[in-house]
């Protein structure tokens, strides 16, 4: 008989985390949770994704911030996580610019906290939750992990990059199996209201015009939630291995040469134009937008895109859901949701 494993998910109350945490129950994990329940965005919609996760048996949830001193080192002692998906953090790229303490609390104190509790509780795999932010100003596309990522544009970009510095100093000094994911603009049902499908839908259907940042010359590598999980899941079963001599490691692989920790993009490796996103929505809905053209907000970038070789490599899975069906999907989810 199969052991079961146990996972620690962070931000389990989160868009992705409330997805992931689904996924893991799915596959016969017990799945330890751990949630703010911040007011970033409306705590009712984590409340009820919470409360939905709670209705499995082998969920169990702490509701306290992360970076809470010894908060997480007493969860590891008290689990002794196999697994460690960590997702919690403080998110929004605007959002940097006007709360930027926000961002060093949640951010560096609470993955900090985390690679702490981990040092001495080891589990098999962790693997934390980056973004395609951090190759801030890079213009050569479509963005691949092994690319130098040194310029970010935001604050909130920034603290993920020294998120993935303080896991590799961890992962070599103490041998932990560390993977980094860069996630690209992940979309989908019970997503996050400060996203722009979140928006868009939302003023669309109240008749109010929508904001089109950089005069709508926006790319984006849209990724379905569900196909973002899939490939965490499959990384799970994929941790990095360290090699014995810096020379092994492949030319297109981010492994580290002294540690076992990596960077994995998960993105579509499709760039939609903005507006083919919004007629999307205008499709799935059936009314035209209004749009308020604006210039590029601070700290934005006007295009990603992801290089998911490697991803594929590793766990022979690449994202493919397209943008209308995906946005299709939301839309059924919103209008049920919110009863519009």
């Amino acid at each position: 008989m199969t052991e079961t494993r146990t996972a620690l998910v962070t931000g389990a109350a989160g868009f992705i985390g409330y997805f992931t945490c689904l996924r893991l129950l799915k596959d016969g994990f017990r799945v330890v949770g751990i949630d703010s329940l911040s007011d970033y965005y409306d705590p009712e919609l984590k409340r009820r994704r919470q409360q939905a996760l709670l209705q499995h048996q082998s969920f169990s949830v702490v509701n306290e911030p992360i970076e809470t001193p010894g908060l997480l080192a007493d969860l590891f002692a008290k689990h002794t996580p196999d697994i460690v998906v960590h997702l919690a953090a403080q998110a929004g790229v605007r959002y940097s610019i006007d709360n930027p303490r926000s961002y060093l609390e949640s951010n560096l104190v609470g993955t900090f906290e985390l690679l702490e509790a981990a040092r001495w509780n080891p589990p098999q795999h962790m693997l934390l939750a980056s973004t395609s932010s951090a190759y801030g100003a890079n213009t050569q596309m479509p963005y691949c992990e092994t690319m130098k990522a040194d310029h970010q544009m935001s604050f909130y970009a920034a603290t993920k990059k020294a998120t993935e510095a303080m896991a590799h100093s961890y992962a070599h000094l103490y041998d932990l199996p560390v993977t980094m994911f860069r996630f690209f603009t992940v979309y989908g049902p019970w997503g996050r209201p400060d996203m722009a499908l979140f928006k868009f839908t939302k003023a669309m259907l109240n008749g109010e015009a929508i904001d089109v940042y950089n005069n709508g010359e926006m790319m984006r590598d849209f990724t379905y939630v569900d196909d973002l999980v899939e490939a965490v899941r499959r990384l799970i079963d994929a941790p990095p291995i360290r090699v014995d001599r810096p020379q092994d490691v492949d030319a297109n692989d981010s492994l580290s040469p002294v540690a076992s920790w990596r960077i994995v993009n998960i993105g579509n490796s499709q760039p939609v134009q903005l507006g083919d996103m919004i007629a999307a929505i205008e499709e799935a809905l059936g009314i035209k937008a209004e749009r308020n053209l604006m210039p590029m907000q601070p700290g934005d970038v006007p295009a990603t895109w992801a290089d998911a070789e490697l991803l594929q490599s590793l766990t022979g899975y690449v994202p493919r859901t397209d943008i209308r069906e995906g946005v299709s999907r939301f839309v059924t989810w919103y209008r049920d949701y919110y009863r519009t």
